[in-house]
């Protein structure tokens, strides 16, 4: 009984694991390495600041990718426009970096 319940338990935790709960486009089961945007006011963008948020094994996530955060870092009131660039490998690592343009 303890073998099968062990055996429950870890298969919960390796199906659960290994995602980056983010908005993507696209993701692959494997690797994922996307990059996508959205427009703001589409004004010019001299500046650009980024922040970034890591989670590991799907089990722990830190950092702050907002982009109160990214628009903080890169010193801009006005957002031109934002682009965010998402990476998981193996649901291992993943990344969701926020990068804002603008002035």
């Amino acid at each position: 009984m303890r073998r099968l319940l062990a055996s429950a338990i870890l298969g919960v935790l390796f199906l659960g694991s290994g995602c980056i709960a983010v908005a993507t486009p696209a993701s692959g089961l494997l690797y994922t390495d996307v990059k996508w945007g959205i427009e703001a006011t589409g004004g010019t963008s001299s500046k650009s600041g980024s922040a970034k948020a890591t989670s590991y094994f799907g089990l722990f996530a830190t950092g702050d990718a907002s982009i109160a955060a990214a628009k903080s870092a890169g010193g801009i009131t006005k957002v031109a426009h934002v682009d965010y660039h998402t990476t998981n490998i193996l649901g291992i690592i993943g990344t969701i970096e926020t990068t804002v343009h603008g002035d």
